[in-house]
């Protein structure tokens, strides 16, 4: 595997993962019921891949559900990281700012421009959701920053 896809998977995996993260630890701040909303938004991920049939509530445990929206969460994570490449090579502010703007960004591209293919997203959309994809940005550029694979 070349260097330049290291690191993309690397800043991928490791932002997919922070976002998360800190998705589950701001809807806990804010008293919302975190796995209740982890499962959800797995069904409304999942659902991409398998149909809207995993939609209707419960939002319960279904391994096939988390397991198609963990392969789709971590694929575009690499695949939006893989977007950001190019502007590695920038200051800390610069990394910080391009980050930032790129998951807000990628917050109204996903949860506002695709939701007129997929309207079920829309329900996902919130303070949260626009905090999060902005940690996303940010996380993507300081691991190409600080992991070491591009330097």
């Amino acid at each position: 595997m070349s260097v330049k896809l290291r690191a993309v998977f690397l800043a991928g995996v490791c932002a997919g993962v922070v976002s998360t993260l800190a998705q589950l630890l701001l809807w806990w701040l804010s008293g919302q019921d975190a796995l209740l909303l982890l499962l959800r938004d797995a069904r409304l991920t999942a659902a991409l891949l398998l149909g809207s049939a995993v939609l209707p509530p419960p939002a319960t445990f279904d391994i096939h559900v988390m397991l198609a929206a963990t392969a789709i969460h971590f694929m575009l994570s690499m695949l939006y990281a893989a977007v950001l490449l190019p502007l590695e090579r920038t200051s800390l502010a610069s990394s910080l700012f391009i980050g930032t703007a790129f998951g807000v960004a990628l917050y109204f591209l996903n949860l506002h421009g695709f939701t007129a293919i997929f309207p079920w997203f829309a329900e996902a959309r919130g303070g949260i959701t626009l905090a999060v994809h902005a940690v996303f940005g940010i996380t993507v550029m300081l691991a190409y920053r600080y992991s070491g694979i591009l330097r």
